[in-house]
């Protein structure tokens, strides 16, 4: 029977339906944005009226994809708290508003995984606000927190909002449901790096950027040559992390096309929002032992920042390395973030090109029919 008179998909049905790699239909299944199940053999099986639930649904993406940002919406006095308390779940990047009609402007583009307003006791219409949110179709997959007191509370609050005490509790609740969703594992058991909570969805974010094993390209190319150069640094890459692989998108001063993931310090970039640096891998317990430390090329120096998609998901990292033992100043470490953040437009502007092609139902099929045709099949390293 052909593929598209089954009524259930193998991932490789799945794939060729959707024009995209086996790797990112499995990713799509697992990480839950085409729903499956197993077979008693553990094989995954989906339907295809889900699949094509996708594709022709309302959004013209058709590769549905919750964001990995945080609104928080309070008094301008708390936005320094807010940060601090936020920069310890790196997996996400933290938008704050002061002005509640700018942030309901916003979250109806950011699509953000959670919206936190504590605006209780400011004369705000927290009750309003509160109802605004939870009544907004738009915002069915976003987590809803109040910060405040009981007592600050006085109407009763709509289902899907959950109060909470204080920022941390915000944060710890978002933490503890990533945890429960499972979403940090990666196969092969214990990892000598750190992974994020929401690595499934970050994957799936890298797949759909469509930079991997792909040509070299200007624009990013200019961004670690001037890297290399701003910084007096003999090596600087673009690095994205597949779930085994570390590949080079662009790099100046290493011949090497990608490493296995275990060896790449950018590991830890992808992890939090700011620049990462190491003044001696050698004498670091966590990159002491790193192949690429204790043997040729025999780092010694790295700084990294993470480079976003258009979700703030990390997709990868710009960063410089050096054979020898530095220190990374106020101003390089600038240099790095901004060149991180000029290759995260990069990467925006392609998703927005392919959301333009997508304008219409028609073009969004023919872009599938083109991306199926020449669409790269996963690579077994992956």
């Amino acid at each position: 029977m052909a593929t598209a008179e089954k009524d259930i998909l193998t991932t490789a049905d799945t794939a060729k339906l959707l024009g995209v790699s086996i790797r990112t239909a499995q990713l799509l299944i697992e990480g839950g944005s085409i729903p499956s199940w197993k077979t008693p053999g553990g094989h995954r099986r989906v339907y295809r009226t889900d699949v094509m639930a996708v594709i022709d649904g309302q959004a013209n993406d058709p590769l549905p994809q919750p964001s990995a940002v945080i609104v928080v919406i309070c008094p301008s006095a708390q936005a320094s708290e807010y940060r601090q308390i936020f920069a310890k779940l790196g997996e996400f990047a933290v938008e704050i508003f002061e002005d509640v009609l700018a942030a309901l402007v916003a979250v109806g583009s950011l699509r953000p995984h959670a919206i936190i307003a504590d605006v209780a006791d400011t004369g705000v219409d927290h009750a309003s606000l509160l109802r605004s949110l939870a009544g907004n179709p738009a915002l069915g997959h976003s987590r809803i927190f109040t910060v405040g007191s009981e007592a600050s509370h006085a109407a009763k609050l709509p289902a899907r909002v959950v109060r909470v005490d204080t920022p941390e509790a915000a944060r710890d609740a978002i933490r503890q449901a990533l945890q429960a969703d499972g979403g940090a594992t990666l196969d092969g058991g214990d990892l000598p790096f750190p992974i994020a909570l929401n690595e499934k969805q970050r994957l799936i974010a890298l797949e759909r950027a469509g930079l991997l094993d792909t040509a070299p390209e200007e624009a990013f190319d200019r961004l670690t040559w001037l890297a290399a150069e701003s910084l007096q640094a003999p090596i600087a890459l673009m690095t994205l992390l597949t779930p085994t692989r570390q590949w080079f998108k662009s790099r100046v001063g290493l011949d090497l096309p990608e490493t296995p993931r275990s060896w790449a310090f950018c590991n830890h970039t992808i992890t939090q929002r700011e620049v990462f640096s190491v003044e001696d891998l050698a004498s670091d317990p966590r990159f002491a032992e790193n192949p690429a430390v204790t043997g040729a090329p025999g780092f010694r120096f790295y700084a990294g920042a993470p480079v976003t998609d258009e979700n703030g998901f990390v997709v990868g990292s710009l960063c410089v390395i050096d054979y020898k033992a530095r220190q990374l100043d106020a101003r390089e470490s600038q240099i790095i973030q901004a060149l991180a953040a000029l290759a995260s437009d990069e990467v925006r502007l392609r998703a927005f090109d392919r959301q333009a092609r997508r304008s219409t139902p028609a073009a969004g099929r023919e872009a599938r029919k083109r991306g199926g045709e020449g669409q790269r099949e996963a690579s077994p390293k992956d």
